[in-house]
Parts: C-alpha cells; structure tokens; sequence
C-alpha cells in the first residue's frame, strides 16, 4: 500500500494525544493505514459479531485484554466503549495508546466528544487523492479514466474492475449500513434518492425538486442527505455570503467524495461513456472540489471552500477563503483554452476585490499550463500545484 498524505498528520497526533479517532468512508483505507502506521498495536475489528458481543456485554473486561492499548476499528459499533477508555485514559494518560476508527461521522464523533473531549484527536480519512492514486503501477492515465475509477484503494491496490467493485460496494452500503444508521424501511426507494443525488453532483441542491423525483417528503429528503453525510458518500458546498450589498444565491452545491461511484450510481460502466455524457463538466467540477477538500482534510486544515453565484447568473466554482486574501476558481472540462474561459472568475474577482484581494484561477481539461496576466490557467494533472497549497 502507498503512503497516504495524512499519514505523517496521524503519527503527529499519536505522539500529542492518549487517543486519535480516525474517521472516513467505509473502504477508504482506514484500517490499512493504522495497521501500517502502528504495527505493534493489537489490532481489534468491532464489525466481527463475538467481538462486538463481548464489547456490548463487558466493556471493562474487554478492554482489559489491552493494558497497552489497541487500535479499535469501527468503533460506533461499540458506542459506549468512549465513556469506558475516559478513566483509563485518565489514569494512564500516555500518547498514542488508543487508535480509534469509524465509518459513521455523526455516531462515532458525537460518542467521542461526549466521552474524549480533550483527549482525543480527531481526523479524517477520505479516498484516494490524484497525487496518491498515481502512485500505483496501473494508474488511471486520462481524464475520463481518473472521473471514472474514482479513488478507493481498494480497486488500485488488487487491480479490481471499478464497476464490480463498486456495485458490491453499494450493496454492501445499501442493505448494511444504512440500516445501522437509520431505521429505513423502503431501502429500493433510498437507493433511487441516492442514485437521483448522483445525477445531481456538482450542481445547486434543490430539495423540493429532489424529494419530488423520488416520491418522498422534503423533511425525508433532508434527513436522507444529513446520512449520506454522515457516512462520507457526500458533502454540500456552501454558497459564498459577505457583507457585499448584492443579492446572492444561498443553496449549497452537492458533491460526491468519489466521481466513481456517482458514475457507477448514475449508471456510466465505461470510460467511454462518460466522455460523451451530459454530465460529464458536473462530475468533473466535483472531483476538483472534492480533491481540494481532500487536500485540506489531509492537512488537517478546515474546509473554507465555498461557489459563488448572484442573482444575476455571475458565478464561480470556487472561493477558497483565506486570512488576507481569496482565490476565485472556475471549472471547465473543455481541453482547449478560450477567453470565455476567463471572463468568469474575472468578474467575480471585480465584485469581490472590494473587500479582499483576490487570485484567479481556472482548471480545465487540458494539459498545457499557461500563466495569463491576471489568471493561471491550471491543467486537471497539476490540480496539487494550484494556490490552495
């Protein structure tokens, strides 16, 4: 297995905190890394059945069996197994001793800052990154290739067919862990909503309009995302706000982590398909907003990222806010340099540049970098060269 970005941010925490909590999609490596990073730990799976028994029944015998630790994988299958390392860890306070992994944000996060508040670092690890994935001998080699095998290890690392792969994987997501997230009883009507969210990545969420497409509530809508967040399948852009005096658009923009799976949910098995598809600039968009976030939630930085977009149909892709300054983004799947590829982060530099400086910058399709005046033109293979580093 290649060395994943967080990796040297992980073995940070363990020599500053008693505990580390790792969380991310299931199959994004989490267990790999942690067994790799922390050879010497007894390594303890709560998915197994006799294990989460005895956790369940006799936590304090359970952990017993560690006097020197352990890395603890899926956790929230325990929940209460936080409460019980608190006075252990209180005891014996030396760093690195807990490894705790998850799959589920909302339930492994909620038990650990409830329990191991100040005791417990807390990071995440998502998917394959472009500059990790090139790192394989079989790496994906164009564009359409990359969008479509998407960035779980597990495809690179055994040479597996994405398409298979991924359809085991949201079967075993679907019947799985869905229902230990939330009691849903009409699983192939939930499997539609995320299928129709596929079709909608990169673009502004309208919830009305997706809970009418599947058949469901608003209310259900919104709750079926927060748990398409809650397990890493996800993650909402929001829309840029300032105190500028102009009337601008406050939907998020939904984005998938993967642009395999959306491609896989959205029904593309090929990378040829995808080349041709009406959707092929949104899945683009999303998997340069998604391999930004990932940089910055390797780094252990927070996100920042927003779009912009007022009333007037002037728009970005990306603002990334920093202290003293903003970068202005603009995403385009075409390969060929035009000037209508400029004009937008241009005018949304002049609206915001009252208030902060601001850079530009456009990712596209392309191979060739170009460094105009006011604007680098940025290839989609240098996407971990643009300014956010």
């Amino acid at each position: 297995m290649i060395e994943r970005r967080l990796a040297p941010h992980l073995l940070q925490a363990a020599l500053s905190f008693p505990a580390v909590t790792l969380t991310g999609p299931r199959q994004s490596g989490k267990s790999t890394l942690c067994k790799q990073l922390f050879p010497n730990k007894a390594y303890v799976n709560l998915e197994a059945p006799d294990v989460r028994a005895f956790a369940l029944d006799d936590p304090r015998g359970f952990l017993a069996q560690y006097p020197d630790g352990a890395i603890l994988d899926e956790v929230q299958r325990a929940p209460d197994l936080p409460s019980y390392l608190q006075p252990m860890i209180d005891e014996s306070p030396d760093p690195g001793r807990w490894i705790l992994t998850g799959s589920q944000n909302f339930a492994l996060l909620e038990s650990v800052n409830q329990s191991l508040a100040g005791r417990s670092a807390v990071l995440h690890l998502l998917p394959l990154s472009y500059d990790e994935l090139v790192k394989f001998p079989k790496a994906p080699k164009t564009l359409d290739e990359v969008l479509f095998t998407g960035g779980y290890p597990r495809i690179y690392d055994q040479k597996l067919s994405p398409s298979q792969w991924l359809a085991s994987y949201v079967a075993t997501y679907i019947e799985r862990d869905v229902r230990s997230i939330s009691n849903i009883g009409d699983l192939a009507t939930f499997q539609r909503f995320v299928e129709l969210c596929a079709g909608r990545t990169g673009q502004m969420i309208n919830y009305s309009n997706l809970a009418g497409d599947a058949g469901i509530s608003q209310p259900t809508a919104k709750a079926w995302m927060s748990i398409l967040e809650a397990s890493y399948i996800v993650f909402l852009q929001p829309a840029y706000s300032s105190n500028l005096r102009k009337r601008l658009v406050k939907m998020p923009k939904l984005h998938f982590y993967d642009t395999g799976l959306a491609c896989w949910l959205m029904g593309l098995r090929s990378p040829e398909q995808l080349a041709t598809h009406p959707l092929k600039g949104s899945i683009f968009e999303s998997w340069v907003v998604s391999e930004i976030v990932k940089h910055r939630v390797h780094a252990g930085e927070a996100a920042g990222l927003f779009y912009y977009r007022d009333k007037n149909g002037v728009e970005a892709d990306l603002i990334l806010e920093h202290a003293d300054h903003l970068i202005v983004g603009e995403v385009k799947s075409g390969q060929t340099v035009t000037s209508d590829l400029l004009s937008p982060v241009r005018r949304v530099a002049k609206a915001l540049g009252e208030k902060k400086t601001t850079s530009q910058v456009v990712i596209f399709g392309g191979k060739d970098r170009q460094q105009r005046t006011d604007v680098t033109m940025l290839p989609w293979q240098e996407i971990h060269d643009g300014p956010w580093l």
